[in-house]
């Protein structure tokens, strides 16, 4: 299934996508939460969609994230070789872990909107994976089997903020419209192998970032075990899993978001996003 939330920011209502056309599903009458993960919700909402009649949603409808705000976003930096080696950073021994804010999530054609005195706005394609049930020190041979399924995250991040003003990454990663999630959440069924995905972004119409899932460092097997170690992860958590290269910081000279920019990207079978970068009003 592709699980959808469409509507005002803060009213989204729930729905699906069958043969490209958007449906309600809010019959159902849950929202795509922790515990819609927790008590097989998939499943039991793919027999409600089997038995209802859906009404049809316009196909120009606002689209939010497509599950509601998890309990934590949780994000592996410097996955793929050729953005450390762009970033003058060594190959991690060990996975990268720094955290997100939940409240930095918007819809994927939101606007991204460049912080109070930023002038490193940057961004990052990534490839981010949905946690389907409670995982604590989860075998590295059992780990897929908590993934409830993919979803494309767009990790806006300010360099300097990020870098500069000292401590952890986090400061950099967790402004206000910094996580564009969707446009969809493919079920894990629906990815025959997220290990051999292109993920692509552009900035006004040009292309920055073209990679591939296969060149993780760390797979999405060893990232979720891993990850499971120092954290308990609930139904509904996102794990991003890292950038290829191409990102504003890597360039030479650096290149950064401003007001006025568009922002295109996609990963095989997770749709695209369309963000406008706009200023801090």
């Amino acid at each position: 299934m592709k699980l959808i939330r469409f509507g005002e920011p803060g009213k989204e209502k729930t729905g699906i996508i069958l043969n490209n056309k958007k449906y309600d599903t809010s019959a159902f009458g849950e929202d795509y939460t922790e515990q819609f993960f927790e008590t097989d919700g998939l499943t039991r909402l793919a027999a409600f969609v089997k038995e209802a009649e859906l009404p049809e949603v316009a196909a120009d409808v606002r689209l939010g994230s497509p599950f509601a705000r998890p309990s934590k976003i949780i994000c592996i930096g410097l996955n793929y070789a050729d953005h450390a080696h762009e970033t003058n950073a060594p190959l991690p021994p060990e996975p990268v872990i720094f955290m997100k804010a939940t409240s930095a999530i918007v819809g994927p054609n939101d606007n991204v909107v460049v912080p109070k005195n930023s002038v490193k706005t940057d961004w990052e394609v990534e490839l981010a994976v949905v946690i389907g049930k409670k995982a604590s020190y989860v075998d590295e041979a059992d780990a897929m089997d908590y993934v409830a399924g993919y979803v494309l995250h767009n990790d806006v991040s300010e360099r300097e903020f990020q870098l500069e003003r000292n401590g952890t990454w986090d400061k950099g990663k967790g402004c206000d419209t910094f996580a564009p999630l969707g446009p969809f959440l493919a079920t894990a069924d629906e990815i025959e192998d997220p290990h051999n995905l292109h993920l692509w972004l552009k900035v006004n119409g040009e292309i920055m970032q073209y990679g591939t899932t296969s060149n993780f460092i760390f797979n999405l097997a060893q990232v979720i075990s891993y990850t499971s170690q120092f954290m308990t992860l609930l139904p509904g958590d996102i794990i991003s899993t890292g950038t290829p290269a191409g990102v504003g910081l890597g360039m030479k000279p650096p290149v950064y978001l401003k007001p006025g920019d568009v922002i295109e990207l996609g990963i095989d079978g997770l749709g695209e996003q369309k963000q406008n970068v706009v200023a801090y009003a």
